[in-house]
Parts: C-alpha cells; structure tokens; sequence
C-alpha cells in the first residue's frame, strides 16, 4: 500500500511527466523535432534476419542472460547504422565549432559512445522514458531532436532545442528528461518517474543513466533502495565508459563491477560498443520492469574518444595507443558495417551514399544553426517558472538586479 505522502508525491510527479511543455521548447516551437525513427512496438517484421551476438555480449547478475539471438528487420539495420553516423558526424562538427570559439562554456561529446543511445532507442516505445547526465547529445538526437535544434542550442542561439538558454547540458524532448548539469542527480530523479509511472498503472519503463564516474554517490544507492522498496519500472543504466573525467574506474571504484552495485537488484553488464547487444539488452530490460519484476541494472561498456569535455585532451590519463585500439577493434559503427556487409543488406557504395548525405545534412544544420539569431534578453526571464506558479518576481546577478512580472 502507498503511504498518503508517497501518493502526494506521485500525484505532483503525474504533472509533471513530461518534461516540458509542448509551447517550453523553442525547437519543438519551430519544428525542431524530425519524426524517423521507428520504435520497437511498431516496427514492420519483414525481411527480418537473425544475428547471433557474441557469446561475451552480455554477464548476468541474479537475472537470466538475454538470447544471443537478434532477429531484426534490414530497415531496422540501416536505420541504426544512419543514426550512428549522423550522431558522429553531429559531435565532430560541435568539436569543430568549439575549437573556432562559437561554442562556449561546458560540451561533452559522445563520439565512440553511439551504440548506447541507439541501441536503446530502437528497443523503447515513445512512451517510455529516458534520463541522463551531461553527455546528452545524442540522445536528444534519438528522441527526436533535429540536428540543427541540438547544434543551435550549442551555439546558444533562438533555434536551439532550449531557446538557446540551455546549452550543451540542457536539452530536452517529451519523454527526454534531460540533460542535467549535476553529477548523479539525475538517477534519483529518474526514480520518480518510474514512482509516478507506476502510481498512473501506465506500461512504460524509466531508463536513468549515469556514468562510472557518479556511481559512488549515495543519491545513487538511495534511489536503488526505493526503486526495489516499491518494485518500480526504473532501468538504472551505468554507461562505463572506463574513466570518470581523468580518474581510471579502478582507482575510483573498490568495485568496478557495476552492474553487480545494485546488490538486491539484478544487474546485467552488456557491451556497450555494439548496438545489437545494447538493443537486446534493453528490449530485455524493458519487458523486465514493465512485467513487475522490479527494477533492473545495466552496466555498459563502452569508450569516449574524445576527453572527459572539450577542454579535456583526453591523452594525459591514457595512452593515444589505448584510444587506437579501441577505434580499430571496438568502434561501434565499424562493427554494425561489418555486419551490414556480411549479410547482404547494403553494398560498399549504398553505405558510402549514406555516409556522404550524413555529411551533408550535418554541414546543412551547422549553417542553418550559425543563421539563427540569438535569443532576446527579455526571453531570459521566462520559462524558468511555470506561470500557474504565481511567482511575482525574480533576482538577477546583483541584488538591484530584479524584473518583476
């Protein structure tokens, strides 16, 4: 039985459960959103192949391992494959924009993390929810963000996905939640989504993810213990990427087994490196807490090219040979090719067409977005509150500083 607080608590989480309204987001005002991408629940079973991932895909924690056996559609393929290479093609050129000064303050790029952010989208319906930390690109493309709404709001410009008041850490979708500055504090947050999921009987599961990095935090154990005390519908995600900012996960972590940290709750590690395995993984993890089992951890390994942000050369705690290795033997782009090739989806020249118009689209969005203007001081001081909130002013950054509604 719910406590009376917990169904206060759950009632003011159901009016909030989608994370921006629709008139919040200035790229969803200015169609910034596109509409490609095929979820799970609806996707067309023809010319399906089957795949047998690697016997080291996935370890299991007090769970069963998923089947090694993908069966999936070649549209689904291509389609996973052109996401991929948009999404690099999207974080190169924000490293671009960076290095020539148009982009300022804090950027976390994604390269070589692509499969986890695919992987995942194409096993979820758009009902379910996802929420991370800074390292948000990607998945704001996955969840429907265009590429210009992403790369103008890096920019800080009135096209960005946030009105360009947001930045690189703050980006948002309906059933993306961001996108969030504070490390670890996503996690609990997540797991009041899934509190307020579960309190509205609806069949969605909650994805929190977080890196190697925050996994010591107590917020982190904290929401675990609720998650499991009321059986909700959470995935909590670890994306290990080996290093948290400069700092080996061995030297941060006793235990560097993280999907075994959730101790009373089932974990399951999975290479994050290949997108077949993520999506395997998660198509399991949803029907895992969408079924009443309770909550559900995933570990995935991966790897970031790139330093911890922009201002990290990302050679000072690793060998240039160690980040070698991983692009010719682990790229996940690489790999899901390999594979395309193998079973006769594409032809060498169809992914070179792909490659190029990714290239294409991604230049065409990086002008679009230098086009865009920046957004009005006035818009400053809106959409920080709701306006049913009836806040009557706010401070700026000096205590004379105050605009009164």
């Amino acid at each position: 039985m719910l406590s009376l607080r917990q169904i206060g608590l759950a009632k003011v989480a159901a009016k909030a459960l989608t994370p921006l309204d629709a008139g919040l987001v200035q790229g969803l005002r200015t169609g910034g959103t596109r509409n490609v991408r095929t979820f799970a629940s609806s996707a067309v079973a023809r010319n399906n192949i089957t795949i047998n991932l690697h016997q080291e895909s996935f370890e299991s924690y007090n769970c069963d391992v998923p089947s090694l056996e993908v069966d999936v559609s070649k549209e689904q393929l291509i389609n996973m494959y052109k996401s991929m290479v948009v999404m690099r093609r999207m974080e190169m050129a924000s490293d671009g924009l960076y290095k020539a000064k148009l982009i300022r303050g804090f950027c976390h790029l994604c390269t070589g993390q692509e499969a986890v952010a695919v992987g995942m989208e194409t096993a979820l319906t758009s009902d379910d929810k996802i929420i991370t930390a800074y390292r948000c690109h990607g998945f704001t493309y996955m969840r429907g963000g265009s590429i210009t709404s992403i790369l103008a709001e890096l920019l800080g410009r009135k096209a960005g996905i946030s009105g360009g008041k947001g930045g690189s850490m703050h980006m948002f979708t309906p059933n993306f939640f961001g996108g969030n500055g504070i490390v670890g504090a996503q996690v609990p947050l997540g797991a009041g989504i899934a509190f307020a999921q579960k309190y509205l009987n609806h069949n969605a599961a909650t994805f929190a993810l977080y890196g190697d990095g925050a996994s010591n935090q107590g917020q982190v154990f904290e929401a675990y213990n609720m998650a499991k005390l009321w059986d909700l519908p959470a995935v909590f995600v670890c994306e290990n990427n080996r290093y948290g900012m400069g700092t080996a996960a061995n030297r941060s972590s006793a235990n560097t087994s993280y999907f075994k940290r959730g101790d009373y709750i089932p974990g399951l590690k999975v290479n994050g490196m290949d997108v077949l395995a993520v999506h395997k993984a998660c198509a399991y993890a949803r029907e895992w807490t969408t079924s009443g089992k309770g909550p559900l951890l995933l570990e995935m390994e991966t790897y970031r090219y790139g330093g911890h942000s922009m201002s990290d050369p990302g050679t000072t705690y690793r060998t240039r040979e160690e980040i070698q290795h991983m692009r010719s033997n682990n790229d996940p782009i690489t790999g899901l090719k390999q594979r395309l090739l193998e079973f006769n989806v594409v032809t060498e020249d169809e992914l070179k067409a792909i490659d190029k118009a990714a290239r294409a689209e991604v230049d065409q969005a990086v002008e679009e977005s230098k086009a865009s203007p920046e957004p009005d001081l006035d818009t400053f001081w809106t959409e920080i509150y709701k306006k049913e909130a009836g806040i009557p002013f706010l401070r700026g950054r000096e205590p004379e500083e105050t605009h009164r509604y």
